[in-house]
């Protein structure tokens, strides 16, 4: 369900970008640079990264529904930061009921890329990485404290076993 969303306006990118590029423009002068940086021949126009966000969408709300939903959960969780600056930036709106608008988007992205996060950490109810490194340091710890415990034990039946020896006549 979460992924349905991504899916309808990825596709509604990919196949009208000039709808999108208008307001993602600002974005797109300012990221092009530096994607030029990364390779001269990556696309900077807006067009083309408002297609290039869409496709990101669909794949990854379409990965959700495989075994692969967490990469796709993690994609949409970075394509949405580009996407939410550049479609709701209700910081520069005057008019207060466009703001207020765009404020509401702006802030209901926020909850998809919560649910996104929360879609990216989950481990199928199995314990996660951190827990299962505590966990064996725990089971260490007991099994050396057990270990030292019985080397005590045994010393301690030794030491009581040559005393009684001491003490029978030979």
């Amino acid at each position: 369900m979460l992924a349905s969303v991504f899916v309808v306006s990825g596709v509604n990118a990919v196949r009208n970008p000039a709808k999108f590029a208008l307001r993602a423009k600002k974005v797109t002068d300012q990221v092009g640079p530096t994607l030029q940086q990364i390779h001269p021949k990556i696309p900077t126009d807006a067009e083309t990264l408002v297609r290039l966000n869409g496709a990101v969408h669909v794949v990854g709300g379409l990965a959700m529904l495989t075994p692969a939903r967490r990469l796709g959960a993690a994609a949409l969780a970075v394509s949405l930061v580009p996407t939410t600056i550049a479609g709701h930036p209700y910081w520069e709106l005057d008019e207060p009921v466009e703001r207020g608008q765009h404020r509401t988007h702006f802030l209901k992205n926020l909850g998809l890329m919560g649910g996104l996060i929360l879609a990216v950490l989950d481990n199928d109810g199995k314990p996660g990485l951190p827990w299962r490194a505590r966990h064996a340091a725990d089971v260490a710890e007991r099994s050396v404290r057990r270990a030292a415990s019985n080397t005590k034990s045994k010393a301690r039946v030794a030491r009581k076993s040559a005393a009684v020896a001491r003490r029978l006549p030979s």
